[in-house]
Formats: structure tokens, C-alpha cells, sequence
């Protein structure tokens, strides 16, 4: 038998890569969409970077939530832990501080929430539902005590760091007047991104992020394997707290203002980012990229149904809610067909992409 070793098997997709995909397809199949329907603002790179300006702190917070989620777990407290970092670094620079202890503040807050709430998960073993809602419960009052009335920056410092802008020209868009407006990001988007690509980095190429992935996908299995999986749980809890500090302090950034309502629904609009980004609920499979993309599609489908004249805020919900419904059945899908080769069993070869090469071998 001899065998014609130029050609090569073609791995099939797996189920993390395959989710990934069809959320990539479908927001920009959704972008290309609306650009040709409505044009506009969609045909200006403008769009594009006001959907990442309006949302690096939601990409932030969801990438913390996407890790949590492929460990198995949840993290519901991550929107109240943004309000208060964000109403309590406001006081304490309006109060004399600086930014950088105000940064510091905000570190300090959400490393906090990790370290309680993961040590209580992981070594006490109590829900983390229940866990995170009462830290979501706690963080909401908290800010409430810091300071009964709204506040607004004052640090004359910082409120040149909130104008300061990274100008794109050459993806800028000439106005009627005949002056060319320059695409504009913030800086928080730069930050928002860098994290996407540390937590890539950490998911793909660490052993802690190969860790996340068995104890997600069955932690007595991985406990076999060697895999501390009270730590690595641990560890979970942990990155996504700090997450959330970062994340309030970007959304300070963005806003300049802060006030019991700051970040109100993002921990849901995180899961739901998660969840259309590929991340299944029952842990083990996700993929950050697919979580910004989830972020983006998410703010794509609000921005669709704002320009077809549905202004109403509950027409937004019900879209979100019907986006967030397709990806849960498309992920039980998933689920119910893994032991037979996951959604790609129910594919044809073209798209799994898993052809036996049949001219391999020639007696």
C-alpha cells in the first residue's frame, strides 16, 4: 500500500470554532444588511467605531463573564461591581485624588469581589448564582452609599483624558460643507481590545485557559487529569472581578458621570454577548473573539431596529430576546449531537469540512 503523503487530512471544525464562525457570518451578513438597506451612518466607519466607543466597557465585562462561563460557572454581580467602581473613583478624584489612585480604586474594588465571591464558590462550594446575586445585591447598595445623588467628573485631568481621541483619517467621511471628519475611537476602545487579546492569548496558548476548558466541559474529568479545579474556579471568579473594575473605570471614562443606575442590565447584556458570541451555558465551550462579535451583533440589532423607526425601547428587548433565543437552541443543538460529531454532524461535508481525503492511498 502506498501512500500519497502530500495530501494532508483537513481537521474538522470543533464546536468552539464552528459557533465562532456563525456568529462572524451572521453579524456581518446582519452589517452588510443594513448598510444596503439603510445606508447611512452603517456605510461610514463612524458606525463602527460609535458601536465600539458606546460598549468597551461591555467588552470588557463580557470577556470576564465569557471565561467564567467556559469554567461552567456565572457571574451575575458584574454590573453592580462597575456602578460602584465608577461612583466610587468619581468621589475620590472630586474629593482631591488622582487619576492614577483613582485607577488603583478601581482595581482594588473589583480584585475584592473576585477574591470574596471566588473563595466562597470554589473552596465553601455554594452556588454561584446565589453567591453573585447577593454581590450584585451588595455592589448596587454599596453605590448607593458612596453617594445618594448623581455625580459628574470635576477632575480637570481627567476630563481631558475622556476628550482625548485616537483620529483615523484616512476612514474618515467628507461632510456637506466639504470638510473631512476623521473616523474617531477612545481610548477605552484600545483598552477594551487589548484585553480581548489578552484573554485570547490566556484561553489559547496558557495552561490555566486549557484548564478552564476541562473544568468546564466535566470537572470530575478533569480532576482525574490533575486539574485543580478549585483553584482554577478560583481563578475564574477572580479575573472576571478585576475585569469588572477595569470595565467601570472605562465606562467612567466614556460617561464622566456616575449614579445608582450606572451599567443597569450588564450582566445581561454580557450573557447574552456570551451566549451569541458561541459561549455555551453548560460550560467548556467558548471563544472570546466570538464574545466581541456577540457585543457587536448585539449592538447591530439594536441599532437596526432604531433606524426602521421602532424607537420604543421594548422593541429592542423582544429582538434581543428572539437573537438570544435562535443562539440557545442553536448551542442544545449542539449539545445533543456532540457525542455524534455536534452541530456539524447535521451539516453537509462542504461547510464540516471533514471529507475523507478518498485519494490518499492507492494500492
Amino acid at each position: 500500500m502506498k501512500l500519497n503523503r502530500g495530501l494532508k487530512r483537513k481537521e474538522p471544525l470543533t464546536d468552539t470554532q464552528l459557533l465562532l464562525t456563525i456568529t462572524v457570518c451572521i453579524f456581518f451578513g446582519m452589517y452588510f444588511l443594513a448598510m444596503a438597506i439603510w445606508g447611512g451612518g452603517f456605510l461610514r466607519w463612524q458606525q463602527l467605531f460609535d458601536m465600539l466607543n458606546n460598549n468597551a466597557a461591555l467588552i470588557i465585562v463580557s470577556c470576564g463573564l465569557t471565561i467564567v462561563m467556559i469554567g461552567g460557572g456565572i457571574d451575575i454581580s458584574v454590573g453592580g461591581v462597575t456602578a460602584l467602581v465608577v461612583m466610587s473613583c468619581i468621589v475620590h478624584m472630586n474629593s482631591g485624588g488622582s487619576i492614577v489612585t483613582a485607577a488603583l480604586l478601581a482595581l482594588g474594588i473589583g480584585l475584592a469581589f473576585g477574591l470574596v465571591q471566588g473563595y466562597l464558590i470554589s473552596y465553601l462550594e455554594i452556588q454561584p448564582f446565589i453567591i453573585t446575586l447577593a454581590g450584585m445585591f451588595f455592589a448596587r447598595g454599596m453605590t448607593t452609599i458612596v453617594s445618594l445623588e448623581p455625580q459628574k467628573i470635576a477632575h480637570e485631568g481627567f476630563k481631558q483624558l475622556m476628550k482625548t481621541k485616537i483620529e483615523i483619517p484616512w476612514l474618515g467621511y467628507t461632510a456637506k460643507n466639504g470638510n473631512l471628519i476623521p473616523a474617531r475611537m477612545e481610548i477605552g476602545v484600545v483598552v477594551a481590545l487589548v484585553i480581548v487579546a489578552i484573554v485570547f492569548i490566556l484561553l489559547k496558548k496558557c495552561k490555566l485557559g486549557r484548564q478552564f476548558y476541562a473544568m468546564g466541559g466535566n470537572s470530575q474529568s478533569a480532576l482525574m487529569l490533575g486539574v485543580n479545579v478549585k483553584r482554577t474556579r478560583f481563578y475564574s471568579y477572580l479575573i472576571s472581578g478585576t475585569l469588572s473594575g477595569i470595565a467601570g473605570f472605562v465606562f467612567m471614562m466614556h460617561t464622566g458621570a456616575g449614579n445608582a443606575t450606572n451599567a443597569a442590565g450588564a450582566e445581561m447584556n454580557a450573557i447574552a454577548s456570551s451566549i451569541i458570541g458561541g459561549t455555551l451555558l453548560s460550560g467548556g465551550v467558548g471563544n472570546v473573539i466570538g464574545t466581541l462579535f456577540g457585543v457587536l451583533t448585539l449592538t447591530t440589532i439594536k441599532a437596526i431596529v432604531t433606524v426602521s423607526g421602532l424607537r420604543e425601547p421594548w422593541w429592542q428587548s423582544i429582538t434581543t430576546g428572539a437573537m438570544l433565543c435562535f443562539f440557545i437552541v442553536l448551542q442544545s443543538i449542539v449539545l445533543s449531537n456532540r457525542g455524534k460529531g455536534g452541530l456539524k454532524a447535521m451539516l453537509p461535508k462542504w461547510i464540516k469540512n471533514d471529507k475523507q481525503d478518498t485519494d490518499g492511498a492507492k494500492a
